[in-house]
């Protein structure tokens, strides 16, 4: 067998995912949960992926005060450091010392009950998307939850390339505090809630300006 010792081999286009629970994820949740209950008992809400449950309007969760506040700070913290993740071992343009962006964020409340859930889709027109979770709503699955799944975004690769050894979905399990970071274009979904409460969670988009 030849020796392939000093072959170069790579991975090519791999998409990053980051995941982080805040450390006072329980004094957080507990200002953010009752403020975005009350907002979604007094408004209709909107249809956008979700199937059931309610969806706020989007902007920067100006019904959750402080805590809303604090919040999308940690989103635009978060994105600054997947980006540099990301970007690491390409030298930032002349003049700057590390990678930095100009962002435009845009976040929303979901609140599912039972049976509600989000259907495949993926965020165009952004950089980076997200979640933070609030509530998982206590699960009838303590140890699945209700998951988020992601799917693979190159469909030659999800079909064809070595299946079904290489996997073409991966899922994270949401848990109270979990802040999750992806490329926009990676496809998602989340399955119906089964749960005694309901599931409370914050979605965003981050858009690179100027764009793309």
């Amino acid at each position: 067998m030849p020796d392939f010792s000093a072959a170069a081999f790579a991975h090519l286009f791999p998409a990053p995912l980051m995941a982080f629970v805040w450390p006072d994820r329980a004094e957080l949740n507990e200002e953010l949960r009752p403020q975005i209950l009350k907002h979604a008992s007094r408004t209709a809400g909107l249809q956008k992926s979700n199937s059931g449950g309610w969806h706020s309007e989007i902007g920067q969760l100006e019904f959750c005060g402080d805590a809303g506040r604090r919040l999308v700070r940690r989103m635009y913290e978060m994105a600054d450091e997947a980006t540099g993740r990301t970007l690491a071992g390409m030298p930032p343009p002349p003049g700057m010392s590390r990678w930095t962006f100009r962002w435009t964020l845009h976040a929303w409340a979901n609140v599912n009950g039972t049976g509600g859930f989000n259907r495949f889709h993926t965020h165009p027109g952004s950089t980076w998307s997200g979640v933070y979770y609030v509530d998982p709503g206590a699960p009838a699955d303590t140890e699945e939850g209700t998951p988020l799944h992601f799917f693979d975004p190159c469909l030659g690769r999800a079909n064809t390339f070595l299946q079904p050894v290489l996997p073409s979905r991966h899922s994270v399990r949401p848990q109270p505090g979990l802040m999750v970071l992806f490329p926009s274009y990676v496809p998602h979904m989340v399955f119906p809630h089964e749960g005694e409460r309901e599931r409370i969670s914050i979605a965003f988009n981050l858009r690179k300006e100027p764009f793309p």
